[in-house]
């Protein structure tokens, strides 16, 4: 659920290279949200989660692993039990290597995985979704543009300087979604101060993540990333199909950088 959503995207119009410099993050970043539920007008925290990022060495190269942790609380437990588990490998150039999520969702749990190469000037990407309870589904899909999960896009988002935006832009690209690739749409929105768990006020720019059933723009998620050269998502909003989500940036350590966009603390 919630824990899907916690990542930022790219301001390119397409992604023709999937190689990218790393400005923003170093191995060693550990960053924790607080969750929100909507219950009948009232919002309740329900959970938390974790997104951490280290070094590692996959076939015999260096590379960087996401590992991101949603946990509900017990309290929610009685209710809606969640235990999500997403990684995410990629190169040191930022290429999409592996991903895999496992996800608890209630009486559901799903194993999902992905595993990239590239060759011929295109992406490839070979799918695997695990069930309980029934057997298993496994796809394979090219682009000329490249293939991105939801912790790999973040990791190239948060190195692209953002003044080239324009407020109404609109980024495509193509993402896995384990059992299939879909064209996803954002639109880039302008900038507003957002206030988060840590009691701080800050500055971000904001993008809506949306969906065209019947041709309709239908809005699926707000994010609010930081507007500095760390690009954290602060916040997001998400409209779910039986009620409203948030997250709020708690704390972070590790930061490559200072964080630069706090405008004021509450008193």
């Amino acid at each position: 659920m919630a824990c899907l959503l916690l990542c930022c995207l790219s301001p390119s119009a397409a992604f023709a290279q999937c190689q990218a410099r790393n400005d923003a993050f170093k191995s060693g970043e550990s960053i924790v949200y607080d969750l929100y539920f909507n219950w009948k007008f009232i919002w309740k925290k329900v959970g938390y989660a974790t997104l951490n990022t280290q070094d590692t060495t996959y076939r015999q190269k260096k590379a960087y692993r996401f590992n991101l942790h949603c946990i509900s609380s017990k309290q929610t437990d009685f209710y809606f039990k969640m235990r999500d588990t997403i990684t995410s490998v990629v190169t040191e150039n930022l290429e999409p290597i592996y991903y895999r999520k496992g996800a608890e969702e209630g009486k559901r749990y799903t194993v999902d995985e992905a595993w990239y190469s590239y060759a011929n000037g295109k992406s490839h990407v070979k799918q695997k979704r695990t069930y309980r309870d029934k057997p298993a589904v496994e796809t394979q899909y090219e682009s000329d543009l490249c293939i991105f999960d939801m912790l790999s896009i973040l990791s190239h988002a948060r190195s692209y300087d953002p003044t080239d935006y324009k407020v109404g832009d609109k980024i495509l690209f193509p993402m896995c979604t384990g059992k299939k690739v879909e064209e996803q749409t954002l639109i880039y929105r302008g900038i507003k101060e957002i206030e988060a768990s840590d009691k701080k006020t800050y500055r971000c720019l904001v993008f809506s993540f949306v969906e065209y059933p019947k041709g309709k723009e239908k809005e699926v998620i707000t994010f609010y990333i930081s507007d500095d050269k760390n690009h954290l998502p602060i916040r997001l909003d998400m409209y779910l199909h039986f009620g409203s989500a948030k997250a709020f940036f708690k704390d972070a350590r590790g930061l490559r950088h200072p964080i630069e966009s706090v405008v004021k603390k509450k008193k």
